[in-house]
């Protein structure tokens, strides 16, 4: 709270650094696993290629049952669906690898504590 005497200039500094003493406070740690990334980037990349392989067979059996040219449309929708998916899995996976580098060394390696005699 602001004392009586104080003008507002000082009474905005008082707010100021509480404030920033405030947003400190509630500000998350830092965890050792900060550059691994999460399980999202992970279940995201599988979700694409799984959309892909389907999305593409789908396409395909489409295109069959319009066109009637029996099984090879449904192949090809396949093929070109898994090698879309794979494409986009592959540059998901190099932007995630130099997000990681980027954001610093790995963690330390955890020591076994299984004896090797």
């Amino acid at each position: 709270m602001s004392e009586p005497d104080d003008t507002r200039k000082q009474a905005r500094k008082r707010l100021g650094r509480d404030l920033d003493t405030f947003e400190a406070s509630r500000a998350p740690a830092k965890s050792s696993l900060a550059g691994i990334g999460d399980a999202g980037e992970g279940y995201r990349l599988l979700a694409g290629l799984l959309g892909g392989v389907f999305g593409g067979l789908g396409l395909g059996w489409t295109f069959d049952h319009f066109v009637h040219t029996s099984p090879f449309g449904l192949i090809s929708g396949l093929l070109i669906g898994l090698g879309v998916s794979i494409y986009a899995a592959v540059r998901s996976a190099l932007a995630m690898s130099a997000r990681a580098q980027a954001s610093g060394p790995p963690p330390p390696a955890v020591p076994d504590d299984e004896d090797e005699d």
